[in-house]
């Protein structure tokens, strides 16, 4: 019985792993596009926050990820949303909204 149990539990935690990354991929999607959206009307500011919040669930779900492609398209993201806070913050918007569309296609090709 507690053979059983232990069996079970373990399967359950591979399990686990693999459905938690994918709720920080889709946070991270959700706050990288309301980033995209503020930045392409000019407000850097907006986009920093929503940019710093995708960045920290990208960076989670680079950390769950399984594979060696879904973490190369995370890392990206990460690169790509640090790239559109630095020039957010410079309020610079347009590259600022590119990076974090770049970040957004690595997001969501990561997250597949």
């Amino acid at each position: 019985m507690k053979k059983l149990a232990l069996i079970t539990g373990g399967i359950m935690l591979l399990f686990s792993s693999a459905i938690f990354a994918e709720p920080h991929a889709d946070a991270a999607l959700k706050h990288a596009k309301e980033a995209v959206e503020h930045g392409k009307m000019g407000h850097s500011a907006v986009l920093v926050e929503h940019a710093e919040t995708a960045l920290e669930h990208a960076k989670q779900a680079k950390e769950a990820a399984k594979g060696d492609d879904a973490k190369h398209h995370l890392h990206e993201a990460v690169e790509s949303l640090q790239q559109g806070i630095e020039h957010g913050k410079l309020e610079h918007a347009e590259m600022a909204t590119h990076a974090v569309e770049d970040a957004v296609k690595h997001i969501e090709a990561g997250n597949k």
